[in-house]
């Protein structure tokens, strides 16, 4: 065997050191990113508390509820979390919520909507938090940042800031009670009353009316969460 023979053959084991030296490094690196990989997951999971996270998660809701076979009310909410394995069970709209209450024969009543709502089981109990808005039957306008809503009680109330716009006046206060309906409703302290001056006759009282319930109407399709 000549000289440039042993020397190509000398080459070649060298260049397949280099490359077995390689292939070596990336096995080893692919091994330690891999059980990095498996021991992070296994470390995550193992802070996963049932009590936490929710059994159910249901999107984009739009359902109609009866009463007495009648429909009554409607719920909107992008998003519904259920926390029935938590201490104290509880449903959370983290996207706002809108319900909206039907008359006899369909007409938007008034409506109730908030950034974010959570409803405690046992006790039958709202919380709405976030840009709270209501209207009612009597074409009045409730605006505050909380509030609640005791089913059990059948009443609604506050210590936040409250503000009232109403036909005649605006009405501005620190906490308030209220009757389910919120046409009955009472200010724990108020902080102003602006009045509003208005010039009606009695002939046109009705046509009020029939403006105002279509007014909440189209506020309440205004107002409600989209897709």
């Amino acid at each position: 065997m000549n000289f440039s023979a042993i020397k190509s053959k000398l080459k070649n084991k060298r260049t397949l050191s280099i490359i077995i030296g390689i292939v070596i490094v990336c096995v080893v690196v692919s091994l330690s990113l891999t059980s990095t990989r498996k021991e992070k997951k296994s470390y995550i999971s193992s802070f996963d508390d049932p009590k936490a996270i929710p059994s159910l998660s249901t999107f984009d809701v739009n359902t109609l509820i009866s009463d007495s076979g009648v429909t009554r009310y409607r719920i909107k909410a992008k998003e519904w979390r259920v926390y029935d394995k938590a201490d104290e069970p509880y449903w959370y709209f983290p996207q706002g919520i809108f319900v909206e209450k039907f008359d006899s024969l369909f007409e938007t009543e008034s409506f109730i909507l908030s950034d974010t709502a959570t409803f405690y089981n046992k006790k039958q109990l709202w919380r709405l938090r976030g840009n709270v808005r209501i209207e009612n039957t009597q074409d009045e306008k409730f605006f505050t940042e909380e509030l609640y809503w005791s089913q059990q009680k059948k009443s609604i109330y506050s210590d936040s800031a409250i503000h009232i716009e109403r036909t005649d006046r605006i009405i501005e206060g620190m906490g308030f009670t209220s009757n389910e309906a919120m046409t009955r409703y009472k200010i724990r302290h108020t902080t102003g009353i602006f009045p509003i001056e208005q010039q009606k006759s009695a002939s046109g009282e009705n046509k009020d009316q029939s403006k105002a319930a279509q007014k909440r109407s189209n506020n309440a399709q205004k107002y409600a969460p989209g897709k």
